[in-house]
């Protein structure tokens, strides 16, 4: 196979996690060993970036800068919900490549925009232009099919243990059998997060908190969640509940809705199931609740994000590159799983149309019959992801996180009127 030299590209989309810069890390880092690739450039604010030409330098970065990424939260490149929809959107996008001579497109999203990236592979396949596109993973609601697990989601669960960890703690000082804590965590179709606040248990202590979890893949009814605080109450000082965003009930409605409008990708907006169960518990039971929302802390806290998370997210980063350089187009890197006593991690790729419009689901073999609780299936895949943390500079008492240049690549071509 011919080498292909040109330059490289890199996209962020979705909502930041703790972990997503460090597979941007591992890109430039990679791809500055590569010959084949001139330029490495980011492109400011996902898809919106690409339509607009907004590019920056990432090789003209410090490596200083660079290295830092990887125990830095947020979108370093700026991300978006948009998604490309108009053929005029693609074929600009692909006018912008030809422009810019981008040869590699490295795509790091969730596996909603990952579609973005598959349909950029086909319009160029369809033209003849030599693109090579590589989906590189990232959510913390670790619902995409393919990987075993999704770079981001240990470190969210990490911070959600600690964090049920703390406010049990807390309740417990105060709680006379008659409080009940309500932590409300994201998940919008699936029960991966909410799951995850199971690891707050110690080992052979199955009456630690998170007493009662509530996950999306197992249908909601008013009465078994009251039956099921009362038998709490009946044993313990105080009740913890861990609620996913997306709790459903029997014919698949979601509980709580916050919006009646959908966000810029056409979801629906999901929150304050933890306010109606708040309520739902002190009118039926007659004694107090509160409401710990986690919202965006969840993806978040760098300051607590897992070691394992944020190496393997650098790692794919890294395996991303490499398969683009042997050949490899619209694909996904994936985690994959060894599969002996001790935890081990490799990369491996999967098709980009086999991960498009598919979600994970939590498995029923692992939640218990009871709806409430997890089994030991769940607990020996999760508990490797939260192991080792992650070394962060401090400033003045607080973490010293880094922060690019952008410095702006000249555009070529006139705005976009789409």
């Amino acid at each position: 196979m011919a080498e292909l030299v040109g330059n490289c590209l890199i996209g962020q989309s979705g909502g930041p996690t703790a972990v997503i810069n460090a597979s941007v890390a591992g890109i430039v880092a990679e791809a500055l060993n590569h010959e084949c690739i001139e330029e490495v450039y980011g492109s400011l604010n996902g898809v919106l970036g690409l339509l607009g030409e907004d590019f920056v330098d990432l090789a003209a970065e410090s490596q200083q800068a660079i290295r830092g990424l990887r125990f830095t939260p947020g979108a370093a490149l700026g991300s978006c919900r948009s998604k490309l929809k108009k053929p005029a959107e693609f074929e600009r996008v692909l006018e912008v490549f030809k422009a810019h001579n981008i040869r590699y497109y490295f795509h790091v999203g969730d596996a909603d925009s990952q579609e973005n990236a598959a349909k950029i592979a086909e319009l160029a396949a369809a033209q003849s232009y030599d693109l090579r596109v590589i989906g590189v993973p990232k959510t913390i609601e670790n619902d995409m099919p393919a990987t075993d697990h999704c770079p981001g989601y240990g470190s969210a669960i990490k911070y959600i243990g600690a964090t049920v960890k703390e406010l049990a703690l807390d309740a417990e000082a105060i709680g006379q059998s008659d409080l009940v804590t309500l932590v409300e965590v994201m998940g919008r179709n699936t029960g991966w997060l909410a799951a995850g606040s199971s690891l707050a248990k110690r080992r052979d202590h199955p009456n630690d908190p998170p007493h009662l979890v509530y996950l999306p893949e197992v249908p909601f009814t008013n009465e078994k969640f009251l039956d099921d605080v009362r038998r709490v109450l009946k044993r313990e000082k105080h009740c913890v509940v861990v609620v996913g965003e997306g709790l459903v009930d029997k014919d698949g409605n979601y509980v709580a809705v916050e919006t009646s409008s959908n966000d810029a990708a056409g979801h629906t907006s999901l929150g304050g199931v933890g306010e109606l169960l708040k309520d739902l518990v002190e009118q039926q039971l007659s004694v107090k609740a509160r409401v710990a929302r986690l919202g965006i802390t969840q993806r978040s806290a760098a300051h607590l994000s897992s070691k394992t998370d944020a190496d393997e997210a650098f790692l794919v980063g890294q395996a991303a590159v490499k398969a683009a350089v042997n050949g490899e187009t619209a694909k996904l890197v994936t985690l994959v799983r060894g599969d002996g006593e001790l935890y081990t991690c490799e990369t491996g790729l999967s098709n980009l149309s086999d991960v498009v419009g598919n979600v994970k689901r939590l498995p029923k073999e692992w939640i218990n019959e009871d709806g409430i609780s997890l089994n030991f299936q769940f607990f020996r895949y999760a508990t490797p992801l939260i192991q080792g943390e992650v070394t962060v500079p401090y400033d003045n008492g607080l973490p010293a996180y880094a922060k690019l240049a952008r410095e702006n690549v000249d555009k070529t071509l006139p705005g976009f009127e789409g």
